[in-house]
Formats: C-alpha cells, structure tokens, sequence
C-alpha cells in the first residue's frame, strides 16, 4: 500500500493523526495522536476521564482488542437510587432518575479508562510516546480552538426535556463554565475556545506518565474534589483501574470476516445482526425500500432484545457468546422475519440516549489498522479545578433495579454499544470503521457495511446514503427517507418516528482498502473528514 488515511470527526484531530503519519508513526501511534486532539477540539465529547474500546491490527500478526470501559465505584451500591427511577430511554440506553443524579454532577462519574488504554497501546504497538503525541494538543488548547457547526449544534439542541443539553451540564462547575461560557454564554459557532488547564495537564501526563493520573498527584487532586462534593471516585478506585486486553470477537459475512469488541461493546450486535441479514437477497430488496427496512429493523430488533436480556459486563454476567454469535441461531431469527413475525422490544418509556462520542479510523502504509471509539458518554459536567478535562457521566446507563444485567454493581462496566470494527479479506484489512451515536452507533455501522458489501458503493457514499434505526417498537428514520416509504412501512403495521436531521443515527467514520488503495467515508454530521498522507 502507498499511503495511509485518518478518517475522524474533527478535522483538527485527523489532521493531528496525518501529521504523525508524516512524521513516521505508524497507525497506532497516529490514532492516539488524534485521539488526543479530539479531547481538545470536543471536549464534551471525549477526554482523558473518558472510556471506549479500541482495536489494532498489524502486519506482523498482533490483532487485539483493549477495552476501556469506565468501572462503577467501589462506594456505590445496586440499589442506591431504586427510588429514583422515573424512566427508561425510548432506545433501551440509559434511564431517567430524579434529580438526573446519574447523569451529570459527581455521582454520575465512573472510574475512567482512557487515558490509560491510550499508553497502553502506544506501548504495545506504537513508535511514539505520550510525550511525542501530546505537545501540538497542549498547544492547541493554549492557543484556542475554533467553535465548529456541530459541535455548537451538540452543546445547543436539547432534543427532549428529560435530557439536559451541554449548556446545562457545563453549568455544573466553575471549571467547566470557563471553558465553554467564558464570556457567561455558550461560546457560537467561530469563536474561540481556550483550556489552558487542559495544556497543563497534557504537559504533566507527558513528563511523568500515566501513572501520575491513576496513582500520582493528579489522582490525588480528583479523589479530593470528589470527596468535596459528594463524587463516589476514591483514590483506591483509580489505582485499581485495569483494561481488559483479548483477540477480537470475530464473526463472517458473506466470506469477509468481521472482527469487533467484545461486551460490554456493541460488536456482539454487530455480528448478530449480520448473520441474520446473511440469510436475505438485500440488494434484490432494494435499498432502503419499504421492503429492505422492515427486515434490517426486524434484525436490529431481535439483537436490541437479546442485548437487553443478556449483553453486560462478562464479569458480572454470564454472557452468551456462543448463542448470540451462533450462524443458526441467527437463522432461526431470520426464518421469523421472513414469516412476517414483528418482534416486540420491552421499554419503559423514556427519552432517547445522549450521543456523546468519537471515533478515529486509521490505516497506514505499511497495512497496520487502528478502529476506535473513545467517550464521555454523555459529559457529567464536573470539570476539577486546574485540571481542564471532563469527567464522562456513564452512570447513567446502568439499571438502578437490582438483579438485572445492566444492574449497578462495584467494578462494573456498563453496556454501550460502541462497536470499532475492522472487515478483512483474505487476511488483510478490507474496511476499517466505527462511529460514535450512543445507541444507534451499532445500527450505523451495520448499514454502512452493507452499504459497501451488497450494494457496491464507495465508503463516502455508504457513510452517506440515509439511514434508519430500530431499537424500539418504532423505526426511526432520517429526514431523507421517503415519506412514501414511511407510509409503506406504516401499512406493514410499523410506528415509524422522523428525525429532523439529514444526517443522523450514528456518525460513521470509514476507510476502505482495495487493491492497496485507501478510499475515506467520512460523516458530515459531525463535520468528519478523512486525509490520506
């Protein structure tokens, strides 16, 4: 292969990763360069207080997974807010609890696993260090970055009264009213926005390393700010915080393996839902027709139910792999969509799950792969004086009912359907892909893929082609669905809700290798770009 490709949402971030590439990093090391960025130019987004998952492949015959999920605190118990509960997000991601403790402010927070997976891959497998990749990012925050269109539009939109958007979550502490408010409003579209904190922090980390954040001064800063304001974090949570390393969860689709995360990650969905849709002539279906939407939605529903049964943190629940993963299970689902069967998918009502992530996909010219997906999950608000970054919320996405698989536990990870993918054929990486889009990330990269491997197109115009989503009773469809095929679907016995957006359900970011050339998909809901070097 003669080049490489970084294919982000920022284009500040990708080409942060491109200009690591330039500088003779490999993948590896150009994936977390712009990771690193992205906690810059998004901060609400992602950061070093963040989780994700992300997947290296490489020439030499190292293909692995490391999972960095965030962990519940030692302090916290199953039932600590059962009498809170008020309702369920409409799409199975997250629940809604009085006075929203779960979801912004200190109780919200886990144990964060970011910044850790990121050294550990660029010891792993990268060239570079932290100290190498994390000086234009400590720059670029002095210096101030430009307020994007989207990521305005994401502080901004509040899409339901039950969930805050970013203006309300950023109020929750000075620290984080500086950043994005330093004027006493929410920085527009053009403006500047400047962390001299977060280059601070950045400049710590590299001089002293990791440890400094789990084990160090920094740590000892977050255990005192959470101990001020009634956070569960302690100093012992963040000591004892480990990523879990493991081969990736693999899976076939039509003679291109597939090779995903494990649970907690979405993957499972992702091969699930595709070994379904093996069983179906697609393109003889028509692409986004009455017809191919109702059995792409029947998949994603019986792989939402079976996520929602029994897809958790493997060490807490007993996950089943094999069943879930398994070509005739996926046959018999397949044989009830083709008898018209329309599965039914448990909710207690609620509004829909935040989207707050990021994605980085990167190939560089020597073959090696990286797919990653880091977030905040959504953001908790809580910014620690002097340290710049903020905390990511993922409480929120745990059952406060005890006895369930997404039940609050110590040490736990939740669920999330983060899914960093990379298809290869013949051995090779084929496509590398991932998004961010909460819930809908999984959904997202599925249609994208089949994009590509049943209806022929490029991965910019599979990122492109519009999208639909079904983790409910109901198919949510973008604006650019046809309202006759909604009414279509409707006469199927199918409630079908519109998003207001063009672009939506999951923000895919992909890269396809054919013949040693790299072609980039990149979405333009989150201002993505993709950058070949």
């Amino acid at each position: 292969m003669e080049r490489g490709m970084v294919v982000a949402p920022q284009p500040e971030a990708v080409e942060a990763g491109v200009l690591v590439l330039r500088d003779g990093g490999n993948a590896v090391d150009a994936a977390i360069g712009c990771a690193i960025m992205q906690t810059v130019v998004d901060p609400l987004m992602s950061g070093l207080a963040g989780f994700g998952s992300l997947q290296v492949f490489m020439r030499d015959g190292r293909h692995e997974c490391i999972d960095f999920h965030g962990k519940v605190p030692a302090a916290a118990t199953p039932d600590m807010w059962l009498d809170r509960m008020e309702s369920e997000a409409r799409d199975g991601f997250g629940f809604v609890l009085r006075g929203r403790v779960n979801d912004v402010g200190y109780q919200s927070i886990t144990v964060p696993g970011s910044l850790k997976a990121y050294c550990e891959a660029l010891a792993a497998f990268g060239t570079k260090s932290f100290a190498d990749l994390a000086d234009g990012a400590a720059r670029r925050a002095e210096e101030g970055v430009l307020v994007r269109p989207h990521t305005y539009q994401d502080w901004t939109l509040g899409v339901d009264p039950d969930r805050l958007n970013d203006i309300a979550r950023v109020s929750q502490t000075p620290a984080a009213r500086r950043i994005h408010c330093p004027n006493g409003t929410m920085l527009r579209v053009g403006e500047t926005m400047r962390n001299p904190d977060m280059a601070r922090t950045l400049r710590r980390i590299a001089a002293e390393g990791p440890d400094i954040f789990y084990a160090g001064a920094i740590a000892r800063e977050i255990a005192d700010d959470m101990a001020r304001n009634g956070g569960l974090i302690t100093a012992e949570d963040l000591a004892s915080y480990r990523t879990t390393r493991h081969p990736p969860l693999c899976g076939e689709y039509r003679g291109i393996e597939i090779a995903t995360n494990h649970p907690p990650g979405g993957g499972i969905m992702l091969i699930e839902m595709l070994n379904i849709l093996e069983h179906f002539d697609l393109r003889s279906l028509g692409h986004n027709s009455p017809a191919y939407i109702r059995v792409v939605a029947e998949a994603m529903k019986r792989a939402t139910i079976d996520k929602d049964r029994c897809v958790g943190d493997p060490s807490f629940v007993d996950v089943p792999v094999g069943r879930l993963t398994n070509k005739a299970y996926a046959q018999n689902l397949a044989q009830a969509i083709e008898r018209g069967e329309i599965a039914h998918v448990e909710r207690v009502d609620g509004p829909p799950e935040s989207e707050h992530t990021t994605h980085v996909s990167v190939i560089d010219a020597a073959g090696n792969a990286v797919s990653m997906t880091h977030t905040l999950g959504p953001p908790s608000g809580v910014v620690t004086e002097n340290l710049g970054f903020m905390y990511n919320g993922a409480m929120g996405v745990f059952d406060p009912r005890p006895g369930r698989t997404g039940s609050i536990a110590p040490g736990k990870s939740r669920f999330s359907s983060i899914c960093p993918s990379i298809l290869l054929e013949n051995g090779r990486p084929f496509i590398v892909i991932g998004a961010p889009g909460g819930t809908q990330i999984a959904m997202g990269v599925l249609q994208t893929i089949l994009n590509v491997l049943d209806f022929g197109m490029s991965m910019q115009d599979a990122v492109l082609a519009p999208r639909f989503s079904a983790t409910s009773d109901i198919v949510d469809v973008s604006n650019r669905i046809p309202r006759f095929v909604c009414a279509e679907l409707e006469r199927m016995g199918y409630p079908v809700s519109r998003s207001p957006l063009s672009y939506t359900f999951a923000s895919v970011h992909g890269i396809k290798i054919d013949d040693g050339d790299v072609e980039g998909g990149a979405d333009p809901a989150s201002d993505g770009m993709a950058l070949a070097v």
